[in-house]
């Protein structure tokens, strides 16, 4: 089940009507509250979520689901006419899976639910990981440094997990974005490059396992579990 919030009723109607043409189950929120009720009675697998609303900013919106624990691994993709780089870095650094500005096309829209739900169901349990001090469980959702929990975003989670299975083996930006996020930014890797900073300066003294591969992207060196 897929929730769309768009006030404008057109591009309302228009996308829930192409989601359940395609074979999802869509459903059209004008207003926040609205939205919010659902939420009560039934957690969609995705959400799309304008920024420009009644009631209360999409970005707002944003932050409050990332921040509660039932919906904070659900997948947003963010539909709005503010489609600057800084509006979308933004989005992104706020939890958004996804940015697509105004106008879009259907089909180009169908293209990135079916590659985030992908990228989603493709998710495996993995056991847990532990280089110099730092250990990762990803079926958990632990992250600790010398014993000490580290809080991190759902992206700079998967960032590291990614680069955990890939140990020793140097990804590119294009290649942890479209693992990540789940298609490529068009050149707009510095989108990696600002998740790293916030990743390592949240690890601290482990922040040094991921290693810059100048001119080329990164990776998470050395044995471990």
């Amino acid at each position: 089940m897929i929730y769309l919030v768009e006030d404008d009723a057109n591009i309302r109607e228009l996308v829930v009507y192409t989601l359940n043409n395609v074979g999802f189950e869509a459903h059209g929120f004008e207003r926040p509250s609205e939205f919010y009720t659902a939420l009560e009675s039934a957690l969609p697998s995705l959400i799309l979520l304008d920024i420009m609303l009644p009631e209360e900013d999409g970005l707002s919106i944003l932050s409050k689901l990332k921040a509660w624990d039932k919906t904070a691994d659900i997948p947003v993709i963010m539909l709005t006419a503010k489609g600057t780089e800084m509006d979308k870095v933004k989005g992104l650094d706020t939890g958004a899976d996804d940015y697509i500005a105004k106008p879009f096309g259907m089909m180009e829209l169908v293209a990135r639910v079916k590659a985030r739900l992908r990228s989603v169901k493709s998710k495996t349990a993995l056991s847990e990981y532990r280089v110099q001090g730092l250990y990762v469980c990803p079926s958990k959702h632990i992250v600790e440094v010398d014993s000490t929990a580290v809080q991190l975003t759902l992206k700079e989670f998967e960032m590291l997990c990614l680069l955990l299975e890939n140990r020793n083996v140097v990804l590119t930006r294009d290649q942890i974005l479209k693992s990540v996020w789940g298609y490529s930014f068009d050149g707009e890797s510095r989108t990696v490059d600002v998740h790293i900073r916030t990743l390592r300066q949240k690890l601290g003294s482990a922040g040094d396992v991921v290693e810059t591969i100048r001119g080329i992207g990164y990776k998470i060196a050395g044995d471990g579990e």
